[in-house]
């Protein structure tokens, strides 16, 4: 069965804010949420994840998900590999799979040497790849990834960002970021995100043929910033 992840109207009230109707069907491959701080995209991810409810509309998921949060948190004393058979474990793999499921998912994420590594000598970009790792444990049909790149330095985002393009070959991922690097190297699709609100929904030519004032050479980045700043 191909996965989808389908948003049926879905809206989500607070205090000061209040995210769509947000109706979207995702197909595998990768989709980028782009926005501002605060326009919706973290929110978008909780509400699929089932972490919180809807004011209205619903979300369907096909298959299971799993999930890379912005901001890790991990036992800085143990190592790679038995914090990852532990992750194996909640999810469900069964036990004589687990130390071959963490082997090759270390390999995939470029973390075969470290396995034995103690969680806090592992390098800022390294423990990203080690929340992409957890994520991907149970070959979950749908990634969500927060952030997934932020606070890395220019060659440890190129790693991060190789490593989700092999994870993503045959799921739905889905990305939220507001680095433009991000969504030009891995993006099948890009939504952007202004106020709560879907503003753009396409490939990286159709939200710049749809950017407020779209001009012939307009890039990507500067794209995205009009709508960010809802020029016009």
């Amino acid at each position: 069965m191909i996965p989808s992840l389908v948003c049926h109207a879905l809206t989500k009230d607070r205090k000061n804010f209040s995210l769509g109707p947000v109706s979207l069907t995702l197909r595998p491959g990768v989709t980028c949420l782009v926005g501002a701080n605060g326009a919706g995209k973290s929110s978008l991810m909780r509400l699929a994840l089932g972490l919180e409810a809807p004011t209205s509309g619903g979300i369907s998921l096909s298959g299971t998900a799993g999930y890379m949060p912005q901001d890790l948190s991990f036992p800085s004393a143990a190592r790679a590999s038995d914090y990852l058979r532990h992750v194996a474990m909640l999810v469900g793999i069964p036990r004589e799979a687990r130390a071959s499921s963490v082997t090759a998912i270390l390999a995939q994420v470029g973390l075969a040497d470290r396995g034995e590594s103690r969680i806090g000598t592992l390098s800022g970009g390294m423990r990203r790849r080690l929340g992409l790792a957890q994520a991907l444990l149970g070959s979950p049909s749908v990634l969500l990834l927060d952030e997934p790149t932020v606070g890395l330095d220019p060659r440890q985002r190129v790693e991060m960002r190789r490593a989700i393009a092999r994870a993503s070959s045959s799921r739905i991922s889905v990305i939220s970021t507001h680095l433009v690097d991000d969504v030009a190297d891995l993006a099948d699709r890009v939504i952007v995100l202004h106020d709560g609100q879907v503003v753009a929904d396409g490939s990286q030519e159709d939200v710049v043929a749809q950017a407020p004032g779209s001009s012939p050479g307009m890039s990507l980045e500067l794209a995205i910033s009009a709508f960010m700043t809802g020029a016009s």
